[in-house]
């Protein structure tokens, strides 16, 4: 099943290979999961691929979906090495996780499943600095959606990053996708920000560094393929998968946020 709207940069590049003016691309293995870089370099290149310039690395996570043996593990821990590049934080620094979408509505819930798998260290480290001191300060929250809070999720976010003033900011948030193939089992980062809703032809205001005045890291995973004349689809068991891609994205910003953590550690946290 194919649509005509993604927002996963690899599939806007040129089928049967082939590099776009002001565009370079490499796919490669690591631990038996595919990756995938794109790197918009300059104006040109952004208009080619119709994205902003940065860099966007998607991570095929279908091992995981087949249950391999220590697949939960090696993901995330490929998704901390890459937030870790990505977002060049130096020791102590602060970061806002941001869950975009509506928790109401399953394939629009990466963003809340991702928050209910983040630890929130900022309080604790105020409250008892000695005992959290090898901890980075993290705070999150569900941002909503227009329709049900009448508030734009960027303007709810700079008031934040005002009070909390974050070193950098990671917006999570669901996709769409030309495939199917690719729902659930896709984690795209881009470095460029967001704009919530693009999936699904509802943009509003984007969250990027120009908006926040901070380093924004866009972390996506489609769940709707666009099916054309206003209709979307989405897997028949997006509720499970949903939540599963949640918990990689959580455990991964864990990981990467947080020397020397492990995944028996956060499940301690979290339980």
């Amino acid at each position: 099943m194919y649509g005509n709207r993604t927002d996963l940069a690899s599939e806007e590049l040129p089928q049967g290979g082939g590099e776009l003016p002001g565009v370079k691309s490499r796919t490669y293995d690591r631990d038996g999961f595919s990756i995938t870089e794109v790197e918009v370099l300059d104006e040109q290149g952004a208009s080619k691929l119709c994205k902003p310039i940065g860099t966007y690395i998607t991570v095929d996570t279908d091992r995981f979906f087949r249950r391999e043996e220590n697949a939960f593990e090696m993901v995330t821990g490929i998704l901390a090495d890459l937030i870790r590049r990505l977002m060049h934080l130096n020791a102590g620094d602060s970061v806002l996780v941001a869950g975009l979408g509506n928790r109401a509505i399953t394939p629009d819930s990466v963003g809340p499943e991702a928050v209910a798998c983040t630890l929130v260290t900022r309080h604790l480290k105020e409250q008892m600095p000695e005992d959290f001191s090898a901890f980075r300060p993290i705070c999150a929250f569900e941002a909503g959606v227009m329709g049900t809070t009448g508030l734009e999720s960027a303007d709810l976010i700079r008031s934040l990053c005002a009070t909390a003033q974050p070193k950098a900011v990671v917006a999570v948030d669901a996709l769409a996708s030309r495939s199917s193939d690719k729902l659930c089992r896709t984690v795209q980062l881009a470095d460029s920000g967001i704009v919530p809703g693009s999936g699904v032809g509802n943009s509003r205001s984007e969250l990027s560094r120009r908006v926040l005045g901070v380093p924004v890291l866009a972390i996506g995973v489609p769940t709707v393929v666009d099916a054309g004349e206003g209709l979307i689809t989405t897997p028949r068991d997006i509720d499970k998968n949903v939540k599963d891609v949640g918990r990689v994205i959580g455990y991964g910003l864990n990981l990467a946020f947080h020397d020397g953590l492990k995944l028996s550690d956060i499940d301690m946290f979290l339980g």
